[in-house]
């Protein structure tokens, strides 16, 4: 029973996000790195994250972006500077909140993705425990493309050098980043305790419990997110 609806939860993650991918691919989104964040939100909120991302992050169609372009351009000498706006300024505050958990959960679990097979392929250990060296290549990937996903939109939208936009992602994805991580590990414990006899990649119930487990870091997260964005440390989105 539990591999059967494991199949039904995974096959609808996959077809959520390849329904945001192919929408996005119509309708690209302002800040590039949420062209891959939005399907890779699709695949651990199978059917919820394409309300989602319709209710708060679908851009307007490419011939409209041009036309709101051309129209921007006209008008910037009497003061219009709307593409330097911080992001989330039209959206209630919960909202630019969520897309902002969105963002760092779609660095963690890219790492996770890639983490998960190469553990189990290497047989990577930590203090003699499969699932601790599991956990800690996990946080490294996550890590590793949590800080990528905040680096480039800072290089791409500021004046900031190098080393700067380095610190200002490691500023801004650290904590929400452990928030999640740490909500996922709790997850796949209590996983491990009920349902999975080890952690394997090669296992449809393990990528179902992974799914959860997203989920419940994307929820952990959230309000991590919050802090830094009432602290002015993460724009909201």
């Amino acid at each position: 029973m539990l591999t059967f609806g494991s199949w039904i939860c995974l096959l609808a993650g996959i077809v959520t996000a390849i329904a945001i991918a192919i929408d996005v691919s119509k309708r690209p989104q302002p800040m590039k790195v949420m062209n891959v964040t939005w399907p890779i939100t699709g695949l651990y909120m199978p059917v919820i994250g394409w309300f989602a991302y319709r209710r708060m992050g679908r851009a307007p169609l490419v011939s409209a972006q041009a036309s709101h372009s051309h129209g921007g351009a006209q008008h910037e000498g009497h003061g219009g500077h709307e593409g330097h706006q911080p992001h989330g300024g039209d959206k209630p505050k919960w909202q630019s909140v969520f897309v902002s958990a969105t963002h760092c959960g779609g660095g963690c679990t890219l790492g996770d993705i890639i983490a998960s097979p190469l553990a189990t392929l290497t047989g990577f250990a930590l203090l003699g425990s499969s699932v601790v060296g599991h956990f800690a290549l996990a946080f490294v990937c996550a890590y590793l493309f949590g800080v990528l996903f905040q680096y480039l939109p800072i290089r791409a939208m500021s004046d900031a050098g190098r080393g700067e936009a380095l610190k200002n992602a490691i500023k801004a994805d650290t904590l929400s980043l452990i928030a999640f991580q740490t909500g996922m590990y709790l997850w796949m414990l209590i996983a491990l305790q009920l349902w999975l006899a080890e952690i394997t990649a090669f296992s449809v119930s393990f990528w179902f419990m992974m799914q959860i487990a997203m989920l419940v870091g994307f929820v952990t997260s959230y309000r991590a997110n919050w802090l830094l964005i009432d602290r002015g440390i993460k724009h909201g989105m």
